[in-house]
């Protein structure tokens, strides 16, 4: 029979997620805390179930196609004006930059300025004010708004988040919808698990009637610092809400290319009841940014996404001030990596084949789980994939406008991408070990165009088969059949990324392949594409130098920003100072603790009035 205490412990780390099978209607319900001692702790009913948003279709005349039309017209046909908005004030910077359809670059969307480094320094001073306030708002509340966020974006921000997305950050409708889509999810089921981490109680062993441990869920004292990327909405957000959800305050540094969409989702935020002062809308220079947070002696965290080389320049910062810090500052980082598609002879062609198009090519190559390297046996290469992958990947749609919906994908982000990758395809032509199959043509005339590229590189140690390039181009490798093991546990070497995939139908291969990739990728799929990952279903988030693999979309990345205080209230005090195997009767006992207090008193004959001996 199970104890109390094992089924106690079984109780507070049940979790309901396997249920997410299951359809919520308009968001989660309303949750009720139980707790006795509201002012320390709450508890949570958990028989609420969660699913994953629906991912709407858009038929021609659905009544949601029609109202995407309507909200792409009405960006394209307003420049919007994005403040920096500080504890709920709007603030306009001198500079004004623009921000434009990566298709299109004569055509802004929105104009916005640079907060300077005074303004970053109010934004953290009030951000300091409201956490204090903040971190005593009860988790029920919280969790209240976040799920009136939810509904606000699912329902009537959906349309606007999904415009600004496609249009300035160049995403195709499909791909525009699962941002939101996974923006929604985050908003659902964190609460899900704030609900259950709030749960957990310290055990109470035998000392139920003499004493009562809790422990509840603090945020980090001082401010934490989003920075997020141009290529998700929703991690963006994330980035940022997240933290403020465990109870700390926030400045949103969001990416001068995804600047429409981080508004419109910040006024979904302020709207569904999420404080003035708790986030705080911050655009600003990287550098400068990174300065003067990384040198507030009130730096509670980083919270960021991006490059890999980004990211050790932020924790060098950090580094060089730690003396100056009343924290020791949380850094929690995504910064991609060389993400790779791993195929089997016993694979099934068609399927290597799709999975690998969609995961390259898709989004321009742009997501931080984009394949980038596909390795093949010689036995499948030249009579049932090249083909087929050459020849799909030439007929891709690079449309002009992404909004068509026969568009495969656009034109990559900005300027600065677009040169980087110009720069690869000059290399990858000037390579002897590289040979380009298909596209490697590039065109910036009118937006920042990059055919979809599939190149051949005949030497594992090229360059091309170890660096992210975030791109359009897929590097493919053919190994010999005899030389796999050896392969494999090469790419094991010198890939290190977010996700890796493994396609075959031998079993056996399979379980070695779990083995090999164990360490190099934090998401290891098999038969299936490296992206498309689904917050709560396959956690993302990787380790090595890619990232802190936090695995965003489950409890520890919440466990991260939250700063834990565990309380014992005793009912039953001790006074005796021996233990019962020093075995003093009770004269004994009562002789020497007045010996004791006798001699602590007649200690303070040696003492001047003044203190000094």
């Amino acid at each position: 029979m199970m104890s109390k205490v094992a089924h106690g412990i079984v109780s507070n780390m049940r979790s309901i997620l396997p249920r997410l099978g299951a359809s919520v209607k308009g968001g989660l319900v309303s949750v009720r805390s139980t707790s006795k001692r509201p002012e320390l702790s709450e508890h949570f009913t958990l028989d609420e179930m969660v699913a994953n948003e629906k991912l709407l279709q858009y038929d021609e005349g659905s009544k949601e196609r029609t109202e995407l039309e309507t909200a792409l017209l009405g960006v394209l046909n307003r420049v919007e004006h994005v403040p920096i908005v500080i504890n709920g004030q709007e603030f306009q910077a001198k500079e004004d930059f623009q921000q434009v359809l990566p298709y299109d670059i004569q055509q802004p969307i929105a104009h916005y300025g640079h907060a300077h480094r005074v303004l970053i320094q109010m934004a953290i001073d009030k951000s300091v004010e409201a956490q204090v306030k903040w971190d005593k708002v009860r988790l029920s509340d919280r969790i209240d708004i976040w799920e009136r966020a939810a509904m606000l974006i699912a329902g009537r921000y959906r349309y606007n988040i999904i415009a600004a997305t496609m249009l300035g950050q160049g995403k195709t409708l499909r791909q525009a919808e699962m941002d939101v889509a996974e923006l929604v999810d985050f908003m659902r089921i964190n609460p899900v698990f704030l609900r259950e981490l709030a749960n957990y109680e310290p055990i109470r062993g035998d000392t139920q009637q003499k004493c009562r441990n809790s422990m509840r869920l603090r945020g980090l004292s001082g401010f934490v610092a989003a920075i997020s990327p141009f290529n998700f909405t929703g991690i963006a957000v994330n980035l940022a809400y997240t933290p403020a959800l465990m109870g700390n305050s926030v400045l949103w540094k969001p990416s001068d290319s995804a600047i429409l969409s981080n508004y419109f989702v910040f006024k979904a935020l302020r709207e569904a009841g999420v404080p003035d002062g708790v986030v705080n809308f911050v655009p600003a220079e990287e550098t400068t940014f990174a300065s003067v947070v990384t040198q507030h002696p009130k730096l509670a965290g980083i919270n960021f996404t991006g490059t890999s080389t980004v990211l050790k320049v932020l924790w060098q910062l950090v580094a060089q001030n730690i003396n100056f810090y009343q924290n020791y500052p949380r850094l929690v980082g995504e910064g991609g990596g060389k993400n790779f598609h791993f195929v089997h002879s016993s694979a099934e062609p068609e399927t290597a084949v799709a999975c690998t198009i969609r995961a390259a090519f898709e989004y321009a190559g742009q997501k931080c789980s984009s394949c980038s390297m596909l390795y093949v046996p010689e036995s499948l290469w030249q009579n049932h994939i090249r083909e087929p992958l050459l020849g799909i990947t030439a007929s891709l749609v690079v449309r002009q406008d992404a909004t068509y919906c026969d568009s495969f994908c656009s034109a990559v982000i900005n300027r600065r991408a677009y040169d980087r990758i110009y720069m690869w395809l000059r290399y990858i032509d000037q390579s002897p070990s590289c040979q380009v199959l298909v596209g490697g043509s590039c065109d910036k005339q009118r937006g920042y165009y990059v055919d979809p590229t599939v190149v051949l590189v005949k030497d594992l140690d090229n360059i091309i088969c170890r660096e992210e390039l975030l791109a359009p181009i897929l590097g493919v490798y053919v190994y010999p059949d005899h030389k796999l093991k050896e392969t494999m546990y090469k790419v094991a070497q010198i890939n290190h990324g977010l996700t890796g995939s493994v396609f075959a139908q031998d079993q056996s291969f399979i379980e070695e392949a779990y083995d090999a990739f164990r360490v190099n990728v934090g998401n290891l799929n098999v038969n299936d594409k490296s992206t498309g990952l689904m917050v709560g279903q396959q956690p993302f988030g990787a380790g090595h130098m890619t990232g802190t693999s936090d695995k965003l979309g489950t409890p520890h990345s919440l466990l991260r920003w939250t700063s834990p205080q565990v309380i014992k209230e005793s009912y039953k005090t001790h006074r005796n100072i021996f233990y019962p195997y020093m075995q003093m009767n009770d004269q004994e006992q009562e002789f020497a603790q007045s010996d004791i207090v006798s001699l602590d008193e007649s200690s303070f004959g040696h003492f001047n009035s003044d203190g000094r001996q």
